[in-house]
């Protein structure tokens, strides 16, 4: 992502649905650009609990008992909550209102129509029994990012569709009550539109596919990790030469080694034959560990007084609630509905 594109006038929407831990992947796709932005601009961060019991109902343990390794994920990576306001989406029902009136805007059919959604429906095989609750969520996350005059969600690309649903909502409620009381806002997508793929080499690290590097992984945790990695399964002797590209050993020293030159020697090397998957494995190793060991110095020191934690989450959601809190007032406002 590329953090120019984002102004001191600018405000902040995103967060983390409370299903697990965070990995690798999210650092790589959000985490770290959000340290960079808290000092840019206002930046709301949702623990997205409501969102996450859309495919989770009965699981409740699940999604509650992450609300707290998220947040302690968030101030490991190094979110500072006096700058960004961390909040539990289900504590704030403000969201959930305006929700309700923004779902009188969009049809089922629009809600089926949209790609996100789509494709989500299909990797969970629903079929036809779609939770009502996850069909519905474009209009739940339009809620969330215009309760907060949000103009910026940094989003993959496969959530472009997202942001444009909730722009058309806000585009058909202004235009209901004639008056520009909701704000549209802009995706920020990472510059390369890619994700870190698992260890496994699949597309997608995911903790449900059980390929993912937690923020928290211990030095035994990274070392097998990366000795479990695909490299070319065509490069069986040393001397061979090797393809750079779909191995994801050289994927991850990409995006996490800061000697571009030396990657690129090594790439080269690589291709040419004479280069050992062990030696780049452990160049990675090194690199992990190095990057991974003050977060998970952090994590298990704001572990050690979970109180604290959510003490921090206690105080962000409701500045939460304060700031929905005038957008919803504005929103019944403008429909003539704030009767006392």
């Amino acid at each position: 992502m590329d953090s120019q594109k984002v102004g001191a006038s600018d405000i902040i929407l995103t967060g983390d649905r409370t299903t697990g831990p965070l990995h690798l992947g999210h650092y790589v796709g959000s985490l770290k650009n959000r340290v960079v932005l808290q000092d840019v601009c206002p930046q709301f961060l949702l623990l997205a609990d409501a969102q996450a019991l859309t495919d989770n109902m009965g699981n409740y343990v699940k999604v509650r008992d992450n609300v707290l390794q998220v947040a302690l994920d968030y101030l490991a990576v190094g979110i500072d909550p006096a700058k960004s306001t961390i909040f539990i989406q289900s504590l704030v029902p403000e969201l959930s209102e305006l929700s309700s009136y923004y779902l009188n805007l969009v049809t089922v059919a629009r809600l089926e129509r949209n790609p996100t959604i789509k494709d989500e429906i299909k990797l969970r095989g629903f079929e036809r029994d779609i939770p009502a609750g996850f069909l519905t969520y474009p209009a739940a996350q339009a809620a969330d990012i215009t309760a907060f005059k949000a103009t910026v969600v940094p989003v993959g690309a496969d959530q472009v569709p997202m942001i444009e649903q909730t722009n058309e909502i806000v585009r058909r409620f202004n235009n209901s009550v004639d008056a520009d009381i909701l704000v549209e806002c802009r995706a920020l997508v990472p510059e390369d539109g890619a994700r870190l793929p698992g260890i496994d080499g699949k597309a997608k690290m995911s903790k449900s596919m059980g390929n993912a590097l937690s923020l928290g992984a211990s030095e035994d945790d990274i070392r097998q990790a990366v000795k479990m990695m695909f490299t070319d399964p065509n490069h069986l002797r040393v001397a061979d030469p090797g393809q750079v590209e779909g191995n994801v050993v050289f994927t991850y020293l990409d995006a996490f080694d800061p000697d571009r030159t030396a990657v690129e020697e090594l790439k080269a090397h690589y291709r040419r034959g004479g280069l050992g998957d062990m030696v780049i494995k452990r160049r990675l190793e090194d690199i992990l560990q190095t990057l991974l060991a003050p977060i998970r110095a952090r994590r298990e020191e704001f572990a050690k007084d979970p109180a604290q934690v959510m003490a921090i989450l206690k105080a962000g959601t409701q500045k939460a609630r304060e700031a929905a809190g005038r957008t919803l007032s504005e929103v019944k406002g403008a429909m003539g509905i704030n009767y006392f």
